[in-house]
């Protein structure tokens, strides 16, 4: 975590780069944001937020690549992360690696999960060498579908499922599944 910084790719308002210590705080601040953590079963904790943290950081440094720091070019102001992970549950699609963002809520609706979204997919496809990238999300979740649909991934009904983690009951449970495929991408947008 300490050290230089490293950055994987840029946008024209975003760096996504490695993580640093100082971004503990205001990433364990996003994590207790319950307007950030609605559709999660629920805000965490500073211990819990860490962990996750630390659990984001082992994947980048054991498959070599992860859930990016995103930060603001023009003030290098941390806002969350957007990148790439591989999910640890068993579903009828994994393994895969899913693409997914977590932002603060102060940078909502200025573009910049689809900004950075788009670039990671491109990543993923021309850097990676990546065949298949998934996206998913609680099916009410409107904001985020959008934003799935808008980096180009589509959405074939037959492959939503219940979240495995999550009880048959619980109103998060129904997901939504996106694929994208490297042979339908275009990088010049959706």
């Amino acid at each position: 975590m300490e050290g230089a910084i490293i950055v994987v790719t840029t946008t024209e308002r975003l760096i996504l780069r490695n993580w640093l210590l100082q971004d503990r705080e205001p990433f364990a601040r996003l994590n207790a944001d319950a307007r950030v953590m609605e559709f999660q079963p629920g805000v965490l904790s500073l211990e819990e937020s860490d962990r996750f943290a630390d659990y984001i950081e082992a994947h980048i440094r054991q498959r070599g690549f992860g859930l990016y720091a995103a930060e603001l070019r023009h003030d290098h102001r941390f806002i969350g992360f957007i990148g790439l992970s591989v999910p640890t549950f068993q579903a009828a699609f994994t393994p895969c690696v899913e693409i997914g963002w977590r932002l603060t809520a102060d940078v909502w609706g200025q573009g910049l999960a689809t900004e950075g979204g788009r670039e990671v997919v491109r990543y993923a496809f021309e850097v990676l060498g990546l065949e298949t990238l998934v996206s998913f999300t609680a099916s009410v979740n409107a904001k985020s579908r959008r934003v799935i649909e808008k980096v180009g991934m589509t959405r074939d009904p037959v492959e939503d499922f219940n979240h495995p983690r999550l009880s048959e009951g619980h109103p998060l449970c129904r997901h939504v599944l996106y694929r994208l495929q490297r042979s339908a991408w275009n990088p010049s947008g959706p």
